[in-house]
């Protein structure tokens, strides 16, 4: 199986955690993670592109938004039969319409998500 390529933004509190899970579930080592904060000279699109939309590279093929995800999920064995049902045209187009919301609240989820993290002060 080829290697698959996920960019990530580094500096979201969200993909942090996401990419840590994945890379928890990556225990074949299938996926290449990059963080686009600390090195965007492999990326296949700006920046800016970059850190808008989720993009993978499967094979050949730059995916962006939710097929980025559907590769990501092909590469790793306890998703992969969601990776492969996204193959569908169908779903895809259902995936891709609810990451477009969850890219409309991402701003305020990341914001929430940072609160989070910041360290308690001890009372």
């Amino acid at each position: 199986m080829e290697q698959v390529v996920v960019w990530f933004d580094g500096g979201c509190p969200l993909c942090r955690r996401e990419i840590a899970l994945m890379r928890r579930l990556d225990r074949r080592g299938a996926i290449t993670f990059v963080d686009v904060t600390e090195d965007a000279d492999t990326c296949p699109a700006s920046r800016a592109d970059m850190l808008a939309r989720f993009h993978a590279r499967e094979g050949e093929s730059v995916l962006t938004g939710a097929a980025a995800f559907a590769a990501m999920w092909r590469a790793i064995p306890v998703l992969r039969p969601l990776g492969l049902l996204a193959r569908s045209g169908r779903v895809l187009q259902v995936l891709e319409r609810l990451y477009g919301v969850f890219l409309r609240v991402r701003p305020r989820l990341q914001h929430l998500a940072r609160r989070l993290e910041r360290p308690r002060a001890s009372a």
